[in-house]
């Protein structure tokens, strides 16, 4: 599997984006495009939130306290693995949410405009 660096070298323009899914051979999906608003840039934000809702929600679900000591092994095993493809999927989206992070520039001065975090001197928007 090619890594973020040499899929970015693959494709001109802004980074390409990780994609909330799989091929189905299990290998990663990139998208490139400059447009934020394109029917797959959209589809992907879609899943994404879908993705982040379901795992939020696993969690309000879950007992505080871990299962009694008799816990049925098979309800156990179910709940690693729902936990697990949950962290996968959130996980896949903290790398791809990081990897379209601008590079920061060298002014080291911050300001609120346009509703977004931007740098004083050059006005490079630096998400927080």
């Amino acid at each position: 599997m090619a890594d973020a660096k040499e899929v970015s070298q693959m494709f001109e323009g802004s980074p390409p984006r990780l994609l909330p899914w799989t091929r189905q051979d299990g290998g990663p999906c990139y998208l490139s495009t400059d447009d934020p608003d394109s029917r797959l840039s959209v589809l992907a934000d879609t899943v994404e939130a879908d993705q982040l809702a379901a795992a939020e929600a696993l969690l309000d679900d879950l007992p505080v306290r871990p299962p009694a000591p008799g816990a049925d092994a098979q309800e156990l095993w179910r709940l690693i693995a729902v936990l697990c493809a949950a962290l996968r999927d959130v996980l896949r989206i903290a790398v791809s949410r990081g990897q379209r992070l601008p590079e920061p520039c060298d002014h080291g001065e911050s300001r609120l405009c346009e509703a977004r975090t931007c740098c004083r001197a050059c006005r490079q928007r630096i998400y927080l």
